[in-house]
Order: C-alpha cells, then sequence, then structure tokens
C-alpha cells in the first residue's frame, strides 16, 4: 500500500460513519494545508510555534506519540477566522469545529509526516490533491 492510499485510509477512517461535518471540515483542512492558506503545513507549524503551541504540533510532525490538543488550544493555534471559515464550510459551529479538529487534526498531519519532516517540493499539495480525490 502506498503512503497516500495510506493517508487515504486514515482520512477515510476518522471519518469513519461521521455525518458530511466531518468530511467538509477535513476537505477544508486539506484545501487549507494545499493551496498555501496559511501558508501550508509549514506555515501552521510556524503559527503553532508563535502562539506558544511548539511542542504540540511538532509531536505530531515527528515520529514520536501525538500530544494531545483542547478544542481552545486548536483556536488559538489556527485563529478564529480560519476555524469560522472551516465551520462554515463544514456546516459546524466554530465550537464543533474547533473539538473535531483537536480530535482528529493531530493524526492526519502525523499521517502526512511519517518521516517526521514537513514534505517539500510541492509534494505535500500533490498528495492533497490525490486524496481529495480518493475522499470523493
Amino acid at each position: 500500500m502506498g503512503l497516500f492510499d495510506e493517508i487515504a485510509g486514515k482520512a477515510k477512517e476518522m471519518l469513519g460513519g461521521a455525518g458530511g461535518e466531518t468530511s467538509g471540515l477535513l476537505k477544508g483542512v486539506m484545501e487549507m494545508l494545499g493551496s498555501g492558506q496559511a501558508g501550508g503545513l509549514q506555515g501552521l507549524v510556524q503559527s503553532f510555534q508563535q502562539k506558544g503551541l511548539g511542542d504540540i504540533i511538532s509531536s505530531w510532525v515527528g515520529t514520536g506519540q501525538n500530544l494531545p490538543i483542547s478544542p481552545d488550544q486548536m483556536k488559538e493555534g489556527l485563529g478564529s477566522d480560519l476555524i469560522q471559515n472551516l465551520a462554515a464550510k463544514a456546516g459546524v459551529s466554530p465550537e464543533e469545529a474547533s473539538a473535531k479538529l483537536a480530535e482528529h487534526l493531530p493524526g492526519f498531519i502525523d499521517k502526512l509526516t511519517p518521516d517526521g519532516t514537513i514534505p517539500e517540493g510541492g509534494l505535500l499539495e500533490k498528495g492533497l490533491e490525490f486524496l481529495k480525490g480518493k475522499l470523493g
């Protein structure tokens, strides 16, 4: 099984039986990471670091255990505007979006960075486009 098939499987597992709101939220995250919104994954890491949450997000990128994050920390790390944007795309409240992201984003980023580093050279963007196609 290829890396992107494994990531697609993890993404579907995270959606597992959940309503369209989780699917919409995950697709919004993939757009955010792939389109350069918020600077892509590297920008997301920098944003969390600037807000004192660097240890948490670094654990998701790294190869060790993922540290947990609270919905409030997720909102702080991503920023209220981005949370509201993702919530609107998913059709949920910002509070619910923060909670779902706190639950699912660590594992998703962990799968996107299996070697403990952020892919360079557009590989992440290509992979995210591939995943969007797999998720339908």
